[in-house]
């Protein structure tokens, strides 16, 4: 039975997003382990016939020791394992992992890189330079002639040199939800417009600018709410602190709720989805569940966000830090109802036309027989 292996950094990132992947794996009859950091989700992960194997390694750390400590380790495990294929999921597991491959000696890999976090946040002079840097890496010594490139934007293959074409890269449409989950549901009542923010709390999200343009346009007599649902994520150097996000809590029309147990019920009550963010995605999930239950977003122009969002049809897309611009869409919104209703139904049809477990867990069946073969 030829044997898979993912790699990723968290238990609970990849019970989040990737269980179909693994379910897609086993059903085509691969022996599949997981290798992450475990904390409170591997019976998650095992239900979909996996096996876990853990790997402490701290998310945030940039400690050269502790990352070759880490590959080290690691290529410990995938020499007892033996993987046909490894696929590694973010960017650390990719160059964490592509290292171990080298040392393991194995060539077939999948690089699945799912955006660059705050790293492609970063239009600076030290971000441009972090990127060419990635690109000669993972391009360089930590690829093999067997290695597959897995991406969930077209944008996200230029920054490594890569054609999106290429018969190497497949882009995926992100992580894909299940429709059934997040059923279309009809607006709720009332005519104040009840906006939602569902992510992680983080600066790169943009969540600052979220509030500064509710509170804009409230300030203006727009009858507008922002409902904040995430928790700040400690091992992200971008997490907003909690007394920020208790203080906008106290501000007229702004509510952090902290993480929520249902997203579908979140949009259910709400009707507009917000992520305004500095860039690095991949392609939100959040705004695939939003769209699935049939809200339309207010996202910004960068990368994934604008992958998935078409600007007028299916949401609104503004530039990136503009409070004014999104403090006028949602304005817009507040003021046609119609228009809300009409873009929330394409916003649903959109995401079950090639952004589904089922169209995810095809594709990547594909890359695995292709390097099986």
């Amino acid at each position: 039975m030829p044997k898979l292996a993912f790699i990723v950094t968290e238990d609970w990132f990849f019970a989040s997003h990737f269980l179909p992947m693994a379910r897609a794996a086993v059903s085509m009859g691969l022996d599949v382990v997981v290798i992450a950091r475990v904390r409170a989700h591997a019976p998650a992960i095992e239900v979909t016939g996996a096996r876990v194997r853990p790997l402490e390694a701290e998310r945030r750390s940039i400690n050269p020791l502790a990352a070759t400590s880490a590959v080290v380790r690691l290529a410990r495990i995938l020499r007892e394992e033996q993987p046909d294929i490894v696929h590694c999921i973010s960017l650390k597991p990719i160059l964490v992992g592509g290292a171990a491959c080298v040392l393991a000696g194995l060539p077939r890999r999948v690089y699945a890189l799912t955006g660059l976090g705050f790293l492609g946040a970063k239009t600076d002079r030290t971000g441009r330079a972090a990127r060419a840097a990635l690109r000669r890496i993972i391009r360089g010594p930590l690829s093999s002639p067997q290695t597959h490139f897995v991406f969930e934007n077209e944008d996200d293959p230029k920054l490594l040199g890569l054609d999106p074409c290429a018969p190497d890269v497949t882009i995926l449409g992100g992580a894909g939800i299940d429709p059934a989950a997040y059923p279309a549901t009809p607006l709720p009542s009332g005519k104040r417009l009840r906006v939602a923010v569902v992510s992680r709390m983080l600066w790169s999200k943009g969540i600052d600018t979220a509030v500064d343009a509710v509170r804009q346009a409230r300030e203006r007599g727009v009858d507008v709410t922002l409902s904040l649902y995430g928790a700040p994520d400690p091992s992200n150097p971008k997490a907003i602190p909690l007394q920020t996000l208790r203080e906008w809590s106290a501000q007229p029309g702004i509510t952090w709720h902290g993480p929520t147990g249902s997203v579908a019920t979140v949009w259910n009550e709400h009707h507009a989805a917000c992520l305004p963010s500095r860039g690095g995605e991949g392609l939100p999930r959040t705004l695939l569940e939003s769209a699935a239950c049939g809200r339309p977003s207010l996202t910004t122009d960068v990368p994934g966000c604008r992958t998935f969002v078409r600007n007028g049809v299916d949401g609104l897309v503004v530039p990136v830090d503009d409070v004014e611009a999104l403090a006028g869409a949602i304005a817009r919104l507040a003021g046609d109802r119609s228009l809300v209703d009409r873009m929330g139904i394409e916003a649903a049809a959109r995401v079950r036309d090639g952004f589904t477990e089922a169209d995810v867990a095809a594709q990547i069946q594909a890359v695995y027989r292709d390097l099986l073969r």
